[in-house]
C-alpha cells in the first residue's frame, strides 16, 4: 500500500495512493459500513484491527474500483504520513557520508562508525509535511537540507533482535532532516549533540509505502550485515537542478540493525520515526566541503528564501518544500555571552 495523509478543510483523512489517482480510505472503508481512523497515528497503533480492512480496499482501487470516486494527486493537499509520532530518532548509516564529510574537516575516519550504528533524538513535535517550511533568521545562517529515508514502525517491541527487526517496520517515506548550520556547529563543541541546529523542522512524506511495495528492489544485504536492504534510487534537487545522489541500499548499517540498537533497553512503539541519516553527497555541507576542499576560491552555497527544496526516492514519491523566513524578529545568536 501507499498511504497518504491528506488535509481537507475542516476534516483530515487517510488516503491510498495508486496511479496518480488519491483515494479517501476513511471515507470508502465508512461506505462499506467499516469503522476506520481519519487519523494515520489512530491507525499504526491499530494495525491489528484496521489493516486487513486498508489491504482488502487498496487491492478493490488497483483492480479498478472506486476510480470515479478518486482525486488526481495533484489535488491533494498532504500532510506529513505521521503528524505527531511517539518519538523521531535520526542515525548516521551511509559511511560515504560520515567519511567524506570527516575528510573535509581535515579528520580520519571514524573507527567506532564500523563498530555499531548510532542515531540522536529530534524534535518530534516538529514535524512538518509536504509544502512551506518556516524558518526563523538564525536558521538561515547556512540553512542545509539531508536527503534521507525513514521507517515508520507498526508494532511495540523492546529488545528486537535484528533477524527479526523488519517485522517491527510498517512502512518507508522520504525524510528531510533540515540543519542550520551555523547553530549546529557551535553547539557540537560542547559534545552533547545536535539541538538548536535541528529541532526546528523534520520534513517528511509525501506517503508512506509499505515494505511489500518494496520488494521488487530487494538487493543481497552487506557481506556481515542483518536486514532488508532495497536499492532505491535517492536524489535532491534545489530550485530544479539536481545536486545529490545515491541510492538506499548504500546504507551501511540496515535500518533493522538500528532498530536492534534503539531498542536494547526500552520500548520503542507504532508511528516511532527512525531516518537513514544522509546519503552520501546528501546535503550542502559534504558537497561545499568537498568543492572547497577541490578549490579553496570556492564559495559555499546555502539555502536561502524562496529555494524550493525537492527530495526523490524511487517508489516514496518526491518531497517538495519551500523555504520561508519567519517574519518575528529574534535571534539566539545574539544572545550569546561572549566573555
Amino acid at each position: 500500500m501507499k498511504l497518504l495523509y491528506c488535509s481537507q478543510p475542516p476534516i483530515k483523512y487517510i488516503g491510498l495512493y495508486h496511479d496518480g489517482k488519491v483515494l479517501n480510505l476513511t471515507q470508502v472503508a465508512q461506505w462499506e459500513g467499516k469503522v476506520f481512523p481519519d487519523k494515520m497515528e489512530d491507525f499504526l497503533h491499530h494495525l491489528e484491527e484496521f489493516e486487513k480492512i486498508a489491504r482488502e480496499i487498496d487491492k478493490k482501487f488497483k483492480t479498478g474500483s472506486y476510480v470515479e470516486s478518486s482525486k488526481n494527486y495533484d489535488e491533494v493537499s498532504l500532510l506529513a504520513p505521521v503528524m505527531r509520532p511517539t518519538s523521531c530518532r535520526d542515525a548516521y548509516a551511509f559511511r560515504q557520508h560520515v567519511q567524506t564529510a570527516r575528510r573535509n574537516r581535515g579528520l580520519d575516519m571514524i573507527p567506532e562508525f564500523d563498530q555499531f550504528p548510532i542515531f540522536y533524538y529530534t524534535n518530534h513535535l516538529a514535524i512538518t509535511g509536504p509544502g512551506p517550511i518556516t524558518v526563523m533568521e538564525d536558521h538561515l545562517q547556512q540553512l542545509d537540507f539531508e536527503l534521507e529515508a525513514a521507517v515508520i514502525l507498526g508494532r511495540k517491541g523492546r529488545n528486537i533482535d535484528a533477524k527479526y527487526a523488519d517485522e517491527y517496520i510498517f512502512g518507508y517515506t522520504i525524510m528531510n532532516d533540515w540543519s542550520a548550520r551555523v547553530l549546529q556547529m557551535e553547539e557540537m563543541k560542547l559534545s552533547l549533540g545536535p539541538a538548536k541546529g535541528k529541532d526546528f523542522a523534520t520534513s517528511m512524506g509525501p506517503m508512506l509505502v509499505t515494505r511489500d511495495e518494496l520488494m521488487p528492489y530487494q538487493v543481497p544485504t552487506k557481506t556481515g550485515h542483518i536486514g532488508e536492504q532495497f536499492r532505491l534510487e535517492m536524489k535532491a534537487r534545489i530550485n530544479g537542478k539536481q545536486v545529490s545522489h545515491g541510492y538506499l541500499s548504500d546504507m551501511d548499517w540496515t535500518f533493522a540493525e538500528i532498530i536492534e540498537r534503539v531498542s536494547y533497553g526500552v520500548s520503542v512503539f507504532p508511528t516511532d520515526v527512525i531516518g537513514s541519516g544522509t546519503v552520501g553527497t546528501g546535503c550542502l555541507l559534504e558537497l561545499n566541503g568537498t568543492r572547497k576542499l577541490e578549490n579553496p576560491d570556492y564559495k559555499p552555497y546555502w539555502l536561502k528564501e524562496r529555494d524550493v527544496v525537492e527530495l526523490e526516492i524511487t517508489e516514496l514519491g518526491i518531497l517538495s518544500n519551500t523555504i520561508v523566513k519567519d517574519s518575528k524578529k529574534h535571534s539566539i545568536l545574539a544572545k550569546k555571552h561572549n566573555k
